[in-house]
């Protein structure tokens, strides 16, 4: 049976110089890094080396990285100890942001430590940037300001710049989740104001357990994890080198080649979009996927033109044929609820479409498209 994957939003297959990276660093730097023998400094050297060349990628300070186990422990990081240590009363988010932040919104709010305030939504779930400004000139209380710079779902781009000039402004913090940005964008840490970042190396071919939180030198934040004080007191527990080292790799690569693997998988997006197009009559697409300038070039999310029933069985229909996609988010399967960026901002009677998530990356052809669209179509008329 023909395989093939388009669900790179979730995670990504791991580049061949990252696996080899890893396994000779498993091979020769097993010393811990707190350890004051010459193993233990030889992996200390290796880690500080990583966290420099991240610094440097990011126009960012050494210091300001501090390495994690992926986005969601760097968006729990932040978020908490913005509110426990900061003396934060007020956090504004927006609903379609990633659960890692939603669930952890949810709790602080629960416990009574904090006020969250959503921003509004056009119909095409894009943050009104008015009504932004407006509960950001309520100065009353200290505030936070937490939206992904990339939707996991859809693919919209939040302004980064835009909205971190007017945390400022306002006197703000200002947090984004930039887990399907790092990798696929640059981004430069001294031009943007922001004050923090989370980041995921599994998203950008590196490997699942690794990624790192950017903290604003001298914003006071304090870790969640009690114990040894290794990244410089902010998360307790011995590193993971060799994950660490692969995350370093991939970012490596990733950027070396980021413009002719920019333009490669844009191709292969157009090239997508215009085959479902023209193969099945009545697609539609959510969010600003089907948008230039205002989307990642790595993602469509879209509604298929068939009845409530017949939806319940295409994930199934399309894993069969070996294909790998996602309807909804991964981080959400076994969820009955539907997608609650899609409830966000779609219609009722949008609602009722299957929607399913295209995520590319350079490993991906356009035969596989077209064997993709082969399938949809024949889905869609059977």
């Amino acid at each position: 049976m023909k395989k093939v994957y388009f669900d790179n939003a979730a995670t990504t297959e791991l580049r061949k110089e990252v696996i080899h990276t890893m396994v000779n660093v498993l091979k020769t730097e097993y010393g811990n890094p707190s350890s004051t023998h010459s193993y233990g400094r030889s992996s200390k050297s290796l880690l500080e080396n990583c966290r420099k060349e991240i610094a440097k990628l990011f126009n960012a300070q050494a210091s300001e990285i501090i390495f994690t186990s992926g986005g969601t422990e760097a968006d729990n990081l932040v978020l908490n100890s913005c509110v426990r240590d900061l003396g934060v009363k007020r956090i504004i988010s927006s609903k379609i942001e990633h659960h890692a932040v939603l669930h952890t919104l949810e709790r602080l709010e629960n416990k009574g430590d904090v006020e969250i305030s959503f921003v509004k939504l056009d119909d095409r779930a894009r943050v009104d940037l008015e009504h932004l400004e407006a509960l950001l000139k309520d100065t009353s209380k200290k505030t936070l300001v937490t939206l992904m710079h990339v939707n996991n779902e859809i693919g919209n781009i939040l302004p980064l710049k835009k909205v971190a000039l007017l945390c400022k402004q306002y006197n703000s913090l200002f947090h984004s989740d930039t887990v399907q940005s790092i990798g696929h964008f640059n981004v430069d840490f001294n031009d943007v104001p922001i004050d923090f970042a989370a980041v995921a190396a599994h998203k950008f071919h590196g490997p699942k357990g690794a990624g790192f939180a950017f903290v604003r030198k001298n914003t006071g934040l304090k870790s969640l994890i009690c114990g040894g004080g290794q990244e410089r007191g902010l998360r307790a527990g011995t590193e993971a080198v060799f994950a660490i080292a692969g995350m370093t790799e991939a970012l490596r690569i990733s950027y070396q080649n980021l413009e002719a693997e920019k333009k490669y998988i844009q191709d292969l997006k157009d090239y997508l979009k215009v085959q479902l197009e023209q193969n099945v009559p009545g697609v539609s697409f959510n969010g600003t996927c089907d948008l230039y300038e205002e989307s990642t070039y790595t993602l469509l999310n879209m509604n298929l033109p068939v009845s409530a029933e017949k939806a319940m069985m295409l994930v199934f229909q399309l894993d069969l044929k070996g294909i790998a996609c996602s309807q909804g988010s991964a981080c959400q399967s076994g969820s009955n609820e539907g997608s609650h960026v899609l409830n966000a901002f779609l219609s009722p009677e949008e609602l009722k479409k299957p929607a399913i998530r295209l995520s590319l990356s350079t490993f991906n052809s356009k035969e596989e498209i077209d064997y993709l669209v082969s399938v949809l179509k024949e889905f869609v008329e059977s």
